[in-house]
């Protein structure tokens, strides 16, 4: 009998690791770290179900590229057992370069860099310790390899990472308006000219799958809450850094995520990489606890806000905030907390949350019809996704620190 690991999975049942090198990779303490990076960064303040990891994610992930490929194949489609195997890999490690609170922290743990190109960071370093066996994987994962419908399936509008995580998401959040059909979705996949399509007879589940998508982005992942916790635990980093930058060394003694943030270097060199890799959603959260104590009356507050969920209030609307509300706002916080000027700019805030149902400057959703022709799922007829409900759907908003509470 041949190698076979199960796991139990919650969304998709019975998940079967059956290569002995995948399954060494899912033991590999990189991989293994996603155990300890929330799937949903801050979410789980609003829905406390929310506490999913990027572990689950990956396998779940995983698990649907098996489906994916075991479909293309009954369907005739060409793809050997090695190609199998890559892809499987590199869907299991797309995510491996996340850092602390997923995309929360993205843009403040390491500045100019993704985690994608930290992903591919992570698996040209696995490569080297697998002696090159991974190499197929990250060409797949790059989209340089030649069969282009592999790498559709792991990054395109329509790939197994994005079933997995509406579907997975919208179980553990409980909002139900996520829900897709993923196994219907996966059924009616197939490639035309070497490209990924689906079937005609697909078209209202991949309507229905961007239409969930929308939904969870301004239910779940922008609601206005998640937004302002997620936005708090930037300024708490923000600060931190400033701070750091104006000679207090107390804030620096730090576990390793002060490594990290502190010691900025122009190159992320692999020393970096591997500091990188050790850190978890729990170093974060440890250092806001003793941040809490803080002298700085800024951070200590920003972090009781995040520990004891006493959040700024976030107000979204159609139009730019205008400066005359910001100036205010941060004058009158001024007053209330006796802060200078440029502490209040960790306390209030503006931004931009937007998001849209079809990206039509993205990879294109293609449809084939039974007589050969393709379409793009923008343009079938009659289509649920036009080019009016495509274009992207942008909300300003504020945050600012309550001064005072509601009465009880």
């Amino acid at each position: 009998m041949g190698f076979r690991k199960f796991i139990n999975d919650p969304v998709h049942g019975f998940i079967t690791i059956n290569d002995p090198l995948i399954f060494e990779i899912i033991s590999h303490p990189w991989v293994q770290r996603l155990r300890r990076i929330n799937q949903m960064a801050m979410s789980y303040l609003v829905y406390p179900g929310a506490v999913h990891s990027r572990f689950h994610h990956a396998l779940g992930a995983y698990h649907l590229m098996g489906n994916a490929l075991h479909e293309l194949k009954q369907k005739g489609i060409s793809i050997s057992e090695e190609e199998e195997q890559a892809a499987k890999i590199a869907i299991l490690l797309h995510d491996v370069g996340h850092g602390p609170f997923s995309h929360a922290l993205e843009s403040i743990l390491v500045k100019d860099l993704e985690h994608e190109a930290i992903s591919l960071m992570i698996m040209h370093a696995l490569n080297e310790q697998f002696n090159g066996k991974l190499t197929m994987a990250i060409e797949i994962f790059k989209g340089s390899y030649s069969k282009k419908f592999l790498h559709q399936l792991i990054s395109g509008q329509l790939d197994v990472d994005r079933m997995d995580y509406l579907t997975r998401d919208s179980f553990f959040s409980g909002v139900i308006e996520g829900s897709i059909g993923c196994d219907r979705i996966l059924k009616m996949l197939t490639v035309h000219e070497g490209s990924l399509m689906v079937e005609e007879k697909g078209i209202y589940s991949i309507e229905n799958f961007l239409v969930a998508r929308r939904l969870m982005y301004w239910q779940v992942y922008q609601h206005k809450t998640v937004l302002s916790a997620e936005m708090t635990l930037v300024k708490i980093l923000e600060r931190a850094i400033w701070l750091f930058n104006n000679g207090d060394r107390e804030i620096s003694a730090s576990n390793g995520l002060g490594n990290l943030l502190f010691n900025r270097k122009s190159q992320f060199d692999n020393h970096f990489l591997e500091m990188f890799c050790g850190l978890d959603d729990s170093d974060v959260m440890s250092e806001i606890k003793r941040w809490k104590s803080h002298k700085d009356s800024v951070i200590a507050l920003l972090s009781d806000a995040i520990l004891n969920r006493n959040l700024l209030k976030l107000r979204m609307q159609n139009e730019p905030i205008s400066a005359e509300e910001i100036n205010y706002k941060k004058t009158e916080l001024a007053l209330a907390l006796d802060l200078k000027p440029e502490d209040a700019n960790f306390l209030v805030f503006t931004g931009i949350a937007e998001n849209s149902l079809y990206n039509l400057n993205d990879e294109k959703i293609n449809i084939l019809y039974k007589d050969g022709a393709v379409r793009d799922i923008s343009k079938v007829d009659a289509p649920l996704i036009h080019q009016n409900l495509s274009q992207p759907v942008k909300k300003f908003y504020i945050s600012f620190y309550k001064t005072q509470k509601k009465p009880s």
